[in-house]
């Protein structure tokens, strides 16, 4: 079934004007964006089963750890009178 076309287009839009009316022509069209949406989510839901199903489970690498060493200098009193 080939798809409509420029013209067919507005032709579609100013039947549907008339009998939805322009109240009720934004509900109309959002509702069904939502339906199309749904409709896509179900077909692409059984692809990603199949593809669930065939992939290899990876686990995740460990976490690393940071250890922080904290280092004691000794200062000779002599030292700290020449500064």
């Amino acid at each position: 079934m080939p798809l409509p076309k420029g013209f067919e287009w507005v032709i579609i839009l100013i039947v549907a004007l008339l009998i939805f009316g322009p109240k009720n022509l934004p509900k109309l069209g959002a509702a069904f964006g939502k339906t199309v949406k749904n409709l896509r989510e179900g077909l692409s839901d059984g692809k990603d089963e199949e593809k669930s199903e065939e992939a290899e489970v990876v686990e995740e690498a460990p976490k690393k750890r940071v250890v922080k060493k904290v280092v004691e200098v000794e200062v000779d009193a002599d030292e700290e009178e020449k500064k």
